[in-house]
C-alpha cells in the first residue's frame, strides 16, 4: 500500500544492554534468583547446616561457595567433594582420610576433607548418592564433631560447617530405606531452593550473552548477534541441563562454528528440533548409543545415580564421567 511504513526486522539479535547482578560467581537478572542471594546472605550469617535443591546443572556448588563466602568462616577452607564419584572405600577415605596400612596401596597417612576442612566449610555435592555405610559415620560427625580416619583407632576433633546439595528428595529415599532418616533431619536444618533456568525470568537472555562475552574473550571467534532461528530455538528449549547444558551449547558453537553470528546449526540437535528425529531412527554411532542408554536410565529412575549405575550396569563414579561427557549433569 502506498504511504505505508514496513518495519523492516533485523535477521539477527544482537547484544541488549543488561543489568546484570553479580554475587560472587553467580549472574542473573531474575528476580528469583535475587531472593535467593538474599536467603544466602542470611544463611551465611550463622553455622547452621544447609541443604541446597536443585536439579543438575543449576549452580549448586557456586551457591555452596557463596554461602561459605558469606559466613564467619569465609578465611578458612571450603572443601567439596561430589558423592558419585566415588566407591564407598574411597569415598571414607576422602572424607575421613586414612593411616598407613588401612588397606592396598595406604603407604602413607593422608588427611581427609574433614580435616582440611577444619574451621571452615565442606560442601557434599550429590550427598542422595553418599553410601549408606557412611551416612552413620558422618551423623556421627554432625552429632558429636568427631570422626576416626580409615583404619585408625583415635578418634580425632573437627570443627566444620557442613553444606550438602542434591537433585533428589531425601525423603522418599527414606522411605525407601536407601537413606537415614536422622541424617537427613540433620542435613535439613535450612533449605534453599535453587530455581531451574527456565524458571529464571530473563536468564537465558542474559547468560547467553554473558557466556558469549566469555568466550568472545578467548579470541578463537567473536559473536556480536545471534540468528533469529536460532534465538528462537533457545528461547523455546525447555533446558532440562540447565545452565550448564546453555554454556555446553555456546562452548560447541565457538569451538565447530565461524564468523561473528551464532547459527541454528551450531546448536546441539535437541535445541534443532533434531532429537526425536534421530532417537526414533536408530543411533548411529557408539556415543549416540551411550547417551540415549542414558536419557532411558535416567527417565526409567527418575535421575537417581544409584539405580540408574544399577540398571545400567556400571560403577557410579563411571556412570558420573558419562553423564559429564555427555553434558547431562
Amino acid at each position: 500500500m502506498v504511504g505505508e511504513e514496513r518495519r523492516i526486522v533485523s535477521p539477527v539479535v544482537r547484544h541488549p544492554e543488561l543489568q546484570l547482578t553479580r554475587f560472587h560467581d553467580l549472574v542473573t537478572v531474575a528476580p528469583e534468583m535475587r531472593e535467593l542471594f538474599t536467603l544466602i546472605r542470611r544463611a551465611g550469617r550463622s553455622d547452621s547446616t544447609v541443604l541446597i535443591r536443585g536439579e543438575s546443572g543449576t549452580g549448586k556448588e557456586l551457591v555452596a561457595n557463596a554461602l561459605h563466602l558469606e559466613s564467619t568462616r569465609a578465611s578458612k577452607p571450603l572443601q567439596a567433594v561430589n558423592c558419585a564419584t566415588f566407591t564407598s572405600e574411597l569415598l571414607a577415605s576422602e572424607l575421613f582420610g586414612h593411616v598407613r596400612g588401612a588397606f592396598t596401596g595406604a603407604i602413607r597417612d593422608r588427611k581427609g576433607l574433614l580435616t582440611l576442612a577444619d574451621k571452615g566449610t565442606l560442601f557434599l555435592d550429590e550427598v542422595a548418592e553418599l553410601p549408606i555405610d557412611l551416612q552413620a559415620r558422618l551423623l556421627r560427625v554432625l552429632q558429636l564433631r568427631r570422626f576416626t580416619p580409615v583404619g585408625d583407632i583415635h578418634e580425632q576433633e573437627v570443627d566444620v560447617r557442613l553444606i550438602s546439595a542434591t537433585n533428589a528428595g531425601l525423603r522418599e529415599l527414606v522411605a525407601e530405606g536407601r537413606f537415614r532418616e536422622d541424617l537427613m533431619y540433620r542435613l535439613r536444618v535450612v533449605v534453599l531452593y535453587l530455581p531451574r533456568l527456565a524458571e529464571r525470568t530473563g536468564d537465558v537472555e542474559a547468560l547467553t550473552w554473558h557466556f558469549i562475552d566469555q568466550f568472545n574473550q578467548q579470541g578463537n571467534r567473536f559473536i556480536d548477534s545471534i540468528d533469529r532461528d536460532a534465538w528462537a530455538a533457545m528461547r523455546s528449549y525447555p533446558w532440562p541441563g540447565n545452565v550448564r547444558e546453555l554454556r555446553n551449547n555456546l562452548e560447541q558453537a565457538f569451538v565447530l562454528g565461524e564468523g561473528p553470528t551464532l547459527k541454528l546449526g551450531e546448536l546441539a540437535p535437541e535445541l534443532r528440533g533434531e532429537g526425536p528425529e534421530r532417537v526414533a531412527a536408530g543411533p548411529t554411532t557408539l556415543v549416540d548409543l551411550e547417551r540415549d542408554q542414558l536419557m532411558e536410565a535416567y527417565r526409567e529412575t527418575g535421575g537417581h545415580r544409584g539405580e540408574m549405575a544399577e540398571r545400567l550396569g556400571i560403577s557410579r563414579p563411571t556412570l558420573y564421567r558419562r553423564l559429564k561427557k555427555h553434558g547431562l549433569l
